[in-house]
């Protein structure tokens, strides 16, 4: 006989004797059939002997391209002779015991399952059958279990799942065969319908009939036991099969008996496995009321506080405070309903829309209750709470446009030209000959349109008091309240008081009150730090109101001065006297009040608070809010220390599931009630006395443009939970939030809690920390928001709406967005805020002071593009240079300037869009060189806000109709979305004049993505996500789409073009920039997204984000269109060489932007990607670009800085 031809691995002798050995077994098993069983058990026995003492058999074998184990598993298959078999079976041990899952995967490939499985069966059929056969088959198949992902439906399928089962019945008490049978079980249960099977044929009885109390013995036995039960608890029947019977309390039992005496915590995996067994249990309805029956909570509750001092039973206490979280009873708010607490009538409701909606839904809809045995993501939470980002991650390629019709630019225009042609009016510029232009005085002939008639009801003045005068001052009679001429009152301003009640305190008119600063109190504002004395000046000229010349009864506080320990700013009370004519007189001799402030101007150029409070005054708000915030009368002076990302925390963030010491915290609150002092000591619910003050709590209010917080909760001593309010006519879009804090105890360890947050994720899990503004220390000289908190995190609480309230959703669960707070001042005035305010009044004050700063060389036109529900107007701005002349070159050169179109806040909350659109703005208006070659590159049609009133009111996304704005671009209503069915009928306009905007750019911001980047269309890449089919003709386009990112990330330290995404989803057919491209036909569409939070490569990885970077960011995308100037148009740009190369130089002493991917978490709102969050890994920038080391006023972006000096 010939010898087998056996491939063996170069390096080993083909004449090995194990490859001699398989040969012969190999002819015996095809020539015979094994008639000869002494010889097969020969050959077999000396195969394992080699095996067992020789590693480099194993290794032969098992060597890639041998035809070992097919002859190991053909003779297995066709010998009849058990103990040939056996010998077989220890071969196989042997060799699957060692080499990883690589061997086990060979023996599944070869089939190897199937064999296993057929001697199961054929096994069981001997009578008794052979025990060391079924030990040995069922060691075997517990190794390869796990790795053949068919296993569960081949036992099934073969007959060998009733085998296992039976012989574990007859073998309680044998351990030795119990083991293997227990551990095959386990990989059986892991297939649903296996698990169901088992549960009928009674495995789950069986399984507490092994498990037990503590014991030394067995632990082995015990742990698979439980692994296994955990397995078949998975499944809701068995679930319900274990909590009919009772076994929850014994389970509860067996824990806390494990856990008293296994004090040198040696058997940690089998109290790990009981807390399994009861997660998975805990996933139903009853299984979750049984738990809290047998006082599950206290028992979890005390043996995890135990065991927090070990670190290493970190696992027991997550899976402990999973448990407890999912079976912590579901609860309402604590609101009267979670619609919001403001109401705006529409004129008109649409009958499907979501306001309709949510005002027919029954009475009681807010009630919850445990709605079903489905717990909300209880069989996929995961450790980091990303469950919606999981799943959105899997299911991403579902959202795709797959159809190409959609993805081409439309032919036709839907509107005619002749319904278009009113908005000729804003484009004066296409058509403008400046004849008659006095070149001279060139501001003269480029006129905006008039602002809106002011509203006249009264405005609180912020001062660094608190509570208003005790004592009544009398109300303005009739008539002393003087308007302007061609003005008119306010609808709704405040009546007269009745007769039968003392005049309550009225503030007075902002029209008649002269505020001034004080010019001796003002510091040398080249500095941030204030030179000695400053302080103990500002603090004075802040709280001085003078009144001079009223009587003891017209004095706020009964004197020239007002206690500065009271908390809310002071009324400016008006004066008791006989009519208009006596109060014009005392004003006009000089007794109106003055209210002295600090004097920024030459930090904040474009800052003033007088015409900031004029601002107010035009500014319409549902809830009327007459008060202004300190932060927004200030001004903001970005601070000039570096804001690093915080790293987590272990036991708040990490080790995952994070924040277990906050989740035990408010476990507490269940466990001990009498501890919960639930006090409510804020609650705009009651319009007529919102702050409740006791003199023991802190006090909250938020009255007052952009603010947002209905309820504050006192629950222990110096901790509040903190409920936002809903966007107007909505019940939901929690997020933004901002008020103000007064009457806290310096050093005290406050803790707010935020309740009712709506995403399941946030950056505040990753580094980011709330903002806050302190009003002593910006009287001290250091106006500025600051990141601030500790123990930060962000977790799924017991709080949740019912499906009807959720639109539908099942058990949607809010979150708890939580931080710590140490105050340093004593009677400090302090504000929270979810970013850097930005409201409706701060940009029409910014707009009047960058119009003032015009130069002869820019033409600048603000137009009033609509009036919003609210009564707000929508400016419209543009900007370009003026002509040289009057001649035919010089106005056919400016006519024909190709268009930019810019637009931002289209979602109120996102108040970093704003701060860029500023920075973008100021470039644009200043007096720089760039500045100036932009100018006479292009014409920038820009709406710097489309969503006025859902800034002003506080919403977070919604404008008044209550709905996003963003989404409602396709067929806009200009009853209902005014803002959006204009500006989209401009570009319709620019469209059917042929005269379509070379960029379109909608500013956002993203909640949970770090850096900068954009969103842009592209045919190609989006057919590219899926799987469908298209020819190179229907995926032709130009890569033109991708210049100004690429740009961007050349030239922008914050911005990433490893985050960009050019896929159009059919959820974001909507919006802006996939409209703008289909509709309009403008291939560069984008959405540019700022990161609430920071970034994670470039110049500023591990900082966070600030006002700063942002306006760079702004100004940065000015300096990227320069550029695309350049490349898409070189010969236009040939006469201004000189700026192009300052522009080149711009752009290559910029920091190298690493590549590394981008950190976020999952965004609603955008393309999903998922990535892992790492902030230990170094940068890959250059030594000086280093965060701790880098000068934040780097040469590297002197241009830029020497822009904004210009504006000075």
């Amino acid at each position: 006989m010939n010898k087998p031809k056996m491939t063996t691995e170069k390096g080993v002798p083909s004449n090995s004797r194990v490859l001699m050995l398989l040969g012969q077994l190999e002819r015996l098993s095809r020539d015979a059939m094994l008639a000869d069983a002494e010889i097969g058990r020969q050959i077999t026995a000396k195969i394992l002997h080699l095996i067992q003492t020789q590693e480099k058999t194993r290794k032969e074998i098992m060597s890639k391209g041998s035809s070992g184990m097919e002859v190991i598993l053909a003779t297995l298959e066709n010998t009849q002779d058990l103990q040939t078999i056996l010998n077989i079976l220890y071969i196989l041990n042997e060799l699957l015991t060692v080499g990883g899952g690589r061997r086990v995967g060979v023996f599944v490939s070869k089939g190897g399952t199937g064999i296993l499985l057929q001697l199961v069966l054929s096994g069981s059929k001997e009578s008794p059958p052979s025990e060391e056969l079924m030990l040995q088959l069922h060691s075997l198949l517990a190794k390869v279990g796990p790795k053949d992902r068919k296993f569960g439906v081949k036992a099934r399928l073969n007959g060998a799942l009733n085998v296992t089962v039976n012989l574990l019945k007859q073998n309680l008490q044998n351990h030795k065969l119990l083991l293997p049978c227990l551990q095959v079980l386990r990989v059986y249960s892991s297939n649903s319908v296996n698990a169901v099977t088992l549960g009928k044929n009674g495995v789950v009885e069986l399984m507490f009939k092994i498990i037990g109390p503590y014991s030394k013995k067995n632990t082995s036995l015990l742990k698979v036991s439980l692994d296994t039960l955990g397995a078949l608890v998975k499944s809701k029947t068995n679930a319900r099969r274990v909590v009919d019977q009772a076994h929850v309390p014994v389970l509860l039992y067996i824990y806390q008996d494990w856990h008293r005496n296994d004090t040198r915590h040696r058997h940690m995996l089998i109290r790990k496995g009981i807390l399994g067994c009861l997660k998975n249990i805990t996933n139903i309805k009853l299984g979750r009321k049984a738990f809290i029956d047998a006082d599950g909570m206290r028992i979890l509750y005390n043996t995890s506080t135990e065991c927090l001092p070990v670190r290493t039973l970190d696992p027991l206490i997550n899976t402990s405070s999973l448990i407890m979280r999912k079976c912590f009873p579901k609860n309402r708010l604590p609101l009267p309903t979670i619609k919001s607490v403001f109401h705006h009538q529409l004129p008109h409701v649409p009958a499907g829309g979501p306001v309709a909606q949510l005002y027919n839904q029954p009475l009681g809809v807010d009630d919850v209750v445990d709605e079903s045995d489905d717990n909300e993501d209880a069989e996929t939470e995961n450790d980091t709470e990303n469950e919606e980002e999981e799943k959105d991650h899997h299911a991403g390629n579902d959202d795709i446009e797959t159809d190409i019709s959609k993805l081409r630019p439309k032919e036709t225009h839907s509107r005619p030209f002749e319904e278009l042609k009113i908005y000729e009016r804003f484009f004066l510029e296409l058509s403008e000959d400046f004849q008659g232009f006095n070149f001279d005085n060139p501001k003269s002939g480029v006129t905006a349109t008039p602002a809106a008639p002011k509203s006249h009801r009264p405005i609180i003045v912020p001062t660094a008091q608190a509570l208003p005068p005790k004592h009544p001052t009398a109300a303005p009679l009739q008539g002393e309240c003087h308007l302007a001429k061609g003005e008119h009152p306010h609808p709704e301003a405040s009546p007269p008081a009745p007769a039968a009640t003392p005049a309550p305190v009225h503030p007075l008119d902002l029209d008649t009150i002269n505020i001034t600063k004080d010019q001796d109190g003002c510091c040398d504002h080249s500095q941030i730090q204030p030179h000695p004395g400053l302080e103990q000046e500002l603090v004075q000229g802040l709280e001085r109101v003078a009144l001079e010349g009223a009587g003891p009864q017209g004095r706020a506080g009964g004197g020239g001065g007002v206690n500065r320990h009271n908390r809310q700013p002071p009324l400016l009370a008006a004066r008791q006297g006989g009519g208009a004519e006596e109060t014009l007189a005392e004003e006009e001799g000089g007794e109106g009040a003055v209210l002295e402030v600090p004097d920024t101007a030459l930090l904040l150029p474009l800052h003033d608070p007088d015409l900031y409070v004029e601002m107010v005054k035009s500014t319409s708000s549902v809830p009327q809010y007459s008060e202004v915030a300190y932060p927004d009368y200030f001004g903001h002076v970005a601070p000039t220390f570096r804001e690093h990302i915080l790293e987590r925390v272990y036991g708040v963030q990490s080790p995952l599931p994070p924040y277990r010491t906050k989740i035990f915290q408010d476990i507490e609150r269940l466990i001990h009630p009498n501890d919960i002092l639930d006090k409510v000591v804020y609650d705009l619910d009651i319009q007529s006395c919102p702050v409740i003050d006791d003199g023991e709590s802190l006090k909250f209010n938020s009255q007052f443009e952009s603010g947002n917080l209905r309820k504050a909760i006192q629950v222990r001593k110096f901790e509040y939970d903190l409920v936002l309010n809903s966007d107007i006519n909505s019940n939901h879009y929690h997020q933004w939030f901002y008020f103000e804090v007064s009457g806290m105890r310096v050093g005290a360890p406050y803790r707010f809690n935020i309740i009712n947050c709506e995403k399941s994720n946030s950056q505040f899990n990753y580094g980011m920390q709330v903002l806050m503004y302190s009003v002593q220390e910006a009287i001290s000289g250091r106006p500025r928001w600051v990141r601030t908190g500790t123990d930060i995190c962000y977790y799924k609480n017991h709080f949740s709406r019912s499906s009807i309230a959720a639109g539908g959703q099942k058990g949607k669960s809010y979150y708890t967005m939580t931080f710590s707070m140490t105050f340093n001042h004593k009677d400090d005035v302090c504000y929270f805020a979810y970013h850097y305010p930005y409201t409706y009044s701060t940009l029409k004050m910014h707009l009047q002071k960058l119009e003032a700063l015009r130069t002869p060389q820019i033409y600048m036109r603000q137009d009033v593009l609509c009036e919003t529900l609210g009564g707000n107007s929508c400016p419209l701005l543009t900007i370009t240079a003026m002509p040289e002349s009057t001649s035919n070159d010089q106005i056919c050169q400016f006519r024909n300037r190709p268009l930019v179109f810019l637009s931002a806040r289209v979602h109120p909350g996102e108040t970093n869009a704003s701060w860029v659109m500023k920075g973008t703005l100021e470039f644009l208006m200043g007096s720089s060189p760039l500045a100036q070659s932009l100018r006479e590159a292009y014409i920038f049609k820009i709406v710097p806000m489309l969503n006025p009133d859902g800034v002003v009111n506080g919403n977070h996304r919604c404008s008044l109709s209550g709905e996003d704005l963003n989404r409602q671009w396709q067929s806009p209503s200009p009853e209902l979305h005014p803002t959006i069915y204009h500006t989209k009928s401009l570009l319709q306009y620019l469209a059917a004049i042929q005269r379509a905007p070379l960029v379109f750019c909608d500013y956002h911001g993203h909640s949970r993505k770090k850096n900068v980047f954009m969103y842009g269309c592209s045919l190609k890449e989006t057919v590219w996500q899926t799987n469908i089919s298209a020819t190179s003709c229907d995926l032709h386009e130009d890569l033109g789409y991708r210049t100004l990112p690429k740009i961007l990330s050349q030239t922008a330290p914050a911005f990433s073009m490893a985050s960009c995404s050019f896929v159009v989803e059919r959820s974001k057919e909507a919006t802006a920039r996939v409209v703008v491209w289909r509709e309009i036909g403008v291939q560069r569409s984008y959405t540019m997204e700022s990161t609430l939070c920071g970034c994670d490569q470039g110049k500023y990885k591990g900082l966070q984000i600030g006002t700063r970077e942002l306006e760079e960011m702004g100004a940065q995308f000015c300096v990227a269109l320069l550029r695309l100037k350049r490349l898409t148009s070189p010969l236009e740009l040939r006469n201004h060489a000189h700026l192009l190369d300052v522009e080149s130089d711009l752009i290559e002493t910029r920091c190298k932007v690493t590549s590394s991917p981008s950190t976020y978490v999952l965004e609603d709102e955008e393309h999903s990607f998922m990535e892992e969050v790492d902030y230990s890994a170094e940068s890959g920038d250059e030594p000086d670009n280093d965060p701790d080391t880098a000068d934040p006023h780097d040469n590297h972006h002197s241009d830029y800085n020497n822009h904004r000096d210009s504006l000075t």
